[in-house]
């Protein structure tokens, strides 16, 4: 009886907290357009006077103008984000990596020590961790220009 009641009480919030967001949804879309018209209607304005004042043609290329070095702006804004936002998303990831193999490698450490070829089986990869960090630390500091990037 009382899992049914929490059931219930769980579902009648939940159809709350929809309705409430759609209805927050559907003011905000209506909000959107409503500015989007009346920013319509201010470039408008704006391009009728420069047209008075200055001529239509030269309005027109103005306008134009303007409206292409805003675009790009907004581009290379947007392509520096981006470059930020991916390389935080990559040390992201690395660091992730690292706490998931260190998580593992405590996790099976007890069961490879006790284990007949635990040592082996331990040795192994501890080595071959070792010589990747040694071929790394290598590349990094040879200057001879051989072609091979440092990473």
């Amino acid at each position: 009886m009382l899992s049914s009641l929490l059931a219930s009480f769980a579902a009648a919030e939940t159809s709350l907290a929809i309705r409430r967001t759609r209805r927050a949804a559907t003011a905000y879309g209506a909000a959107v357009v409503v500015a989007c018209v009346g920013i319509g209607f201010l470039v408008a304005a704006a391009f009728i006077w420069t047209a008075q004042e200055f001529g239509r043609i030269e309005a027109a290329i103005g306008f134009g103008v303007g409206f292409l070095v805003l675009a790009g702006l907004i581009l290379g804004v947007h392509k520096m984000l981006a470059t930020s936002r991916t390389r935080e998303e990559q040390q992201q990831r690395r660091a992730d990596m690292t706490a998931l193999g260190t998580s593992a490698a405590m996790a099976l450490l007890p069961a490879l020590m006790r284990s007949k070829g635990g040592i082996g089986a331990l040795l192994g990869p501890v080595v071959a961790l070792a010589a990747y960090a040694i071929i790394r630390e290598h590349r990094k500091g040879s200057g001879d220009g051989d072609g091979v990037a440092g990473e």
